[in-house]
């Protein structure tokens, strides 16, 4: 990822021009073909129903990245105020997100050592797992 500043903080999805546009030519579309129903009968109901199969696709695969992006970034304040709680210092410096995530089933007693054998030794969130001993269950992730 590039250094962010004032210019390149923004970013703009395609979902931010693509749903309101496609969404207004199905309006339209289902305006014109209500209005002249004989004229538009061969050609505009398929041209909406892609129109709106692709909105609608769009918009449920944006709200899912979206909802796991947000409970990533929980995880991390969580399992970083845990580590500080435990420890008096926040998580080690350059943990992945995979790493962080995977060690939130590590019990109170295994987090600090682990935290920093993962570091030391890449540990990929898969391999965290399996040498946690204590497992603590995650049960409110969606």
């Amino acid at each position: 990822m590039t250094a962010q500043t004032y210019a390149t903080h923004r970013r703009y999805p395609i979902r931010r021009f693509y749903l309101p546009v496609t969404s207004g030519l199905a309006f339209l579309a289902a305006l014109i073909n209500l209005a002249y129903p004989d004229a538009c009968a061969g050609m505009l109901p398929p041209v909406m129903f892609v129109l709106i199969g692709g909105a609608l696709l769009l918009a449920w695969f944006s709200t899912s990245v979206k909802v796991l992006k947000v409970q990533d970034r929980a995880i991390r304040a969580e399992e970083n105020f845990r580590h500080y709680l435990l420890t008096g210092k926040p998580l080690p410096e350059g943990l992945g997100k995979g790493q962080i995530v995977a060690l939130r089933f590590a019990s109170d007693e295994e987090l600090p050592d682990l935290a920093k054998r993962s570091l030391a030794e890449k540990l990929k969130g898969e391999d965290i797992k399996k040498s946690i001993r204590t497992w603590r269950p995650d049960t409110f992730r969606a």
